[in-house]
């Protein structure tokens, strides 16, 4: 079984896919991985491909504060919908490799879509697959929240020192949960919104994935 854990950044996906990674005794990996690797080989051998594909690593200053100042949240927003899908072709050979092994995995990130999503369970078939979208959108909750991250290296507070950037991730965030949100029921997938009772929802996630 592949596991699918999609959304926004900071919504919950690492977290998510360490409990359900320990929770059943297997592996997993972020799609951000997967991006590095197909981000080097474009700049590479493709390099005057590279702003059009990578549009919010091409487009992103020195800081979140630079980043936010320069660029709207939604056009960021819209630079990572289209960014994801440079990860399509390396999440659909990962999945595949580990499903004709007979491997379970768990894949992490803002590359898995609910279109990505249902494009390989049409190809490999729906017993293959378990997935989920997560998303946020109370935008002065989640301001208020990172503050108190303790994640190692977080990418907001290592890089961020105005709060008026705080609010516009907030808002890029949210802009980017309504993509995922709606995305997700065309398709049909189950999504959670992980504003409120954070681990309350990482239990009911499990469950959904699992059962």
């Amino acid at each position: 079984m592949i596991y699918l854990i999609g959304g926004p950044p900071k919504c919950g996906k690492t977290t998510l896919a360490k409990n359900l990674s320990k929770h059943l005794g297997i592996q997993w990996v972020a799609s951000d991985t997967l991006q590095v690797v197909t981000m080097d080989y474009v700049w590479k051998y493709a390099p005057k491909k590279f702003n059009e594909l990578y549009p919010h690593n091409a487009m992103k200053g020195e800081t979140n504060d630079e980043t936010y100042t320069l660029i709207s949240s939604k056009l960021i927003a819209k630079n990572y919908i289209k960014q994801a899908k440079t990860s399509y072709a390396a999440i659909d050979m990962f999945s595949i490799c580990e499903i004709k092994d007979g491997n379970d995995y768990v894949i992490e990130g803002y590359h898995v879509t609910p279109q990505l999503a249902a494009q390989l369970i049409k190809k490999y078939g729906r017993k293959h697959f378990q997935v989920l979208f997560l998303v946020k959108s109370d935008m002065e909750k989640f301001v208020n929240d990172v503050k108190k991250s303790s994640t190692p290296n977080d990418w907001i507070l290592a890089k961020t020192q105005k709060k008026e950037t705080l609010n516009k991730i907030a808002e890029m965030i949210n802009y980017y949960g309504q993509f995922f949100d709606k995305e997700a029921k065309k398709y049909g997938f189950k999504i959670l919104n992980m504003d409120k009772n954070f681990g309350g929802q990482l239990k009911k996630a499990i469950e959904l994935l699992t059962k």
